[in-house]
């Protein structure tokens, strides 16, 4: 049985409405923990999705879900050719043998930024809430919903808990483990608006243990979401939530053990930082005393992340590795470059002055878009993970404006610097200042002019150089008269994965979440669209040549190359394609560009400011002929290039 795209949502909306109100899930995990304790054999160590099934069925929840489904508005089969195991399909990955955490979100309110805010009418583009978790190497997202006052957030999440090494993993954690557990429920809100900007609205660390503490390993909670930046102090809004251990703890924990075992990480967490601020500060007196100039340069030790919290920089770097989604340290640079570049807002206009905000690095994903701080950290993130020996540099670019990018050092001392927010690699070649005057020079092709301090997640180096201008410096990190080391134990102690409670786990990356030739062909329908409508505003017909927008592709993927590995192929193809497609005594135009979105009416309005596009789109001529053609190429983390050629040939007349 097929359906119209339309009618298959209503009727899924129909299925989901009626399994939550006969509490479907309460239902199947009761049946589901009643069949482990009876059903399950001693040497089988799982639950096949037939002994599921027909455990449902033997207590009738199955028949009692399909009685009252009515589909007679949507289709004429019976309601016996739906599929009912797809009912189930959601558990067929349930292990018995594995402790599980289920966080369900039952709705928010006080929202009261939104508590204007209209009620959408059904169809109507509005802002929405889209809610992400990370759990121990674990990436969830709920589906957007309209903003509100009291947004309709429900969503249940099954976070399995125990994800060690081997041997480890196959193991059921008891209370006991499970307490020891410190690793948090990381929350992240974001509103996405109605040209498709997305906002950082609040950033939370879930303490999920308390459920450890409840009798029927099920507790109820309400969370108090805070917003971030200069906000951070203000609530947000708050999320119900319920947590339940699945399967429920043969042990019960008290509430004052949990309450012991958080005040114990939170000791040794607060003497480890603050035997590392005792340190830096005796470290930064040192770096002052080495020379006057020092007061002034730019050496960055801590950071404030999206919480006001104040962190060493060097916890902003980790060693992290993309598997399969990323194939190279060029395009990992080029995957950094595509997300957007926004700097925090500041109230006011804070006199022209930069808010400060590092983000974590789930919430700078989750959004998109962050500060050039951001863009730096994640890209010496993925080349650690590459195994290049890289560092953040933190300094200035012309006209003094404070800049952090990334440097690798080859094993044969060269010096390369990565700007994160364009994938461009310079070379680094210091200039001699006690050589001739006219004695040749490198000259720099790096937009860099200070370099202040370098750090990654193991190091912390400040320059302390004569001079600290790029040019000019030596970049030797084992001559001590040239760069102050922080001591690696120190840096270590409160940096190091597991160190202390405070430190945000590190979560995956996520693979594309679009498909690129569905994107691709959208895009290029609505930009054509866009220009039939154009040219008839101008009184002109439009004609496709379809064979010519084809050609554009390899111009459109040699682009797109030589953005990911610096080398240019395929130009002498493509050429001899175009001459093949313009007939002779005619001319070609073509006018390619780059966006970082797949909104077509923005990307349509920034081309036509261009004269040269503007020139092609309203070409006027005889025989005129043109073509567009669209590739969309998907990164991880919903980032994706965007390539639009437009493209025309006419006949020439003198």
């Amino acid at each position: 049985m097929s359906l119209p795209p339309e009618k298959a949502s209503e009727l899924k909306q129909i299925i989901h409405n009626h399994l939550i109100k006969m509490n479907i899930h309460g239902k199947i995990r009761d049946v589901l923990a009643e069949t482990v304790r009876e059903d399950l054999d001693p040497g089988r160590s799982s639950l096949s999705e037939e002994d599921i099934l027909r455990a449902l069925q033997r207590r009738g929840i199955v028949d009692d879900v399909m009685k009252d489904l009515h589909f007679s508005k949507l289709i004429k089969e019976p309601c016996g050719c739906i599929d009912r195991k797809a009912l189930l399909g959601h558990l067929t990955n349930v292990d018995p043998a594995r402790r599980y955490l289920y966080l369900q979100v039952l709705g928010g309110k006080a929202f009261l930024e939104h508590l204007q805010e209209p009620e959408p009418l059904p169809g109507q583009v509005c802002s929405t809430f889209t809610l992400y978790l990370h759990f121990r190497n674990q990436r969830f997202r709920s589906k957007p919903v309209p903003c509100a006052c009291e947004p309709d957030l429900q969503e249940g999440f099954l976070l399995e808990i125990h994800r060690e090494g081997l041997g480890d993993g196959s193991k059921m954690a008891d209370a006991t483990t499970m307490l020891s557990i410190c690793d948090p429920v990381h929350l992240v809100l974001i509103k996405r608006d109605t040209s498709s900007e997305t906002t950082l609205v609040s950033s939370y660390f879930l303490d999920w243990r308390t459920v450890l503490s409840s009798p029927s390993g099920k507790t109820s909670i309400a969370v108090e979401l805070h917003g971030v930046g200069s906000e951070c102090k203000v609530a947000a809004g708050v999320l119900n939530m319920s947590l339940e251990l699945y399967p429920p703890p043969s042990e019960i924990l008290s509430p004052d053990i949990i309450t012991t075992q958080r005040s114990l990480e939170r000791q040794k967490t607060a003497e480890k930082e603050r035997l590392f601020l005792v340190y830096a500060k005796q470290w930064w007196r040192e770096f002052l005393e080495i020379r006057q100039e020092n007061q002034s340069k730019l050496v960055k030790i801590f950071a404030q992340d999206e919480n006001g919290v104040n962190r060493p920089v060097c916890s902003y770097v980790r060693v992290l590795r993309a598997g399969r989604l990323l194939e190279s340290p060029r395009q990992a640079a080029r995957f950094v470059s595509l997300l957007g570049l926004e700097k925090a807002p500041v109230v006011g206009g804070g006199g022209g002055g930069k808010q400060e905000q590092w983000c974590s690095l789930l919430a700078f994903l989750c959004r998109n878009k962050g500060d050039c701080e951001d863009h730096a950290t994640l890209l010496c993130s993925l080349l650690l993970g590459f195994g290049l020996d890289a560092y953040v540099c933190v300094g200035t670019k012309p006209k003094g404006l404070a800049h952090t990018w990334v440097m690798t050092r080859g094993t044969d001392s060269t010096i390369t610097f990565w700007e994160s927010l364009t994938a461009h690699r310079y070379l680094h070649q210091a200039v001699d200042p006690d050589a001739p005057p006219l004695a040749p020079q490198p000259r720099p092709s790096y937009p860099y002019r200070t370099v202040g301090c370098v750090f990654n997640h193991k190091a912390f180096l400040a320059n302390c150089q004569p001079s600290d201008a790029v040019e000019l410096c030596a970049f030797d990190f084992h001559n001590q008269s040239q760069w102050k080391v922080m001591s690696e134990e120190a840096v270590g102690s409160v940096c190091s994965p597991g160190s202390t409670t405070s430190l945000p786990p590190l979560p995956p990356l996520c693979g594309p979440s679009l498909e690129p030739s569905a994107a691709s062909n959208q895009l290029e329908l609505e930009m054509r669209y866009l220009v039939v409508e154009h040219r008839k505003d101008l009184g002109l017909a439009t004609v496709w040549d379809d064979h010519l927008s084809y050609v554009l592709s390899s111009a459109l993927a040699a682009y797109e190359l030589e953005r990911c590995t610096g080398t240019s192929c395929g130009n002498e193809e493509f050429q001899d394609a175009v001459r093949r497609a313009v007939p002779d005594g005619h001319t070609f135009k073509g006018f390619p560009i780059h966006f970082l979105h797949r909104n077509a009416r923005r990307a349509f309005a920034t081309c036509l400011r261009s004269p040269f596009c503007d020139e092609i789109v309203c070409c006027r001529g005889d025989r005129v002929r043109l073509a567009v053609r669209v590739r969309v190429f998907a990164y991880p983390e919903s980032a994706c290039a965007v390539w639009v050629m437009f493209a025309c040939k006419y006949r020439s007349v003198l």
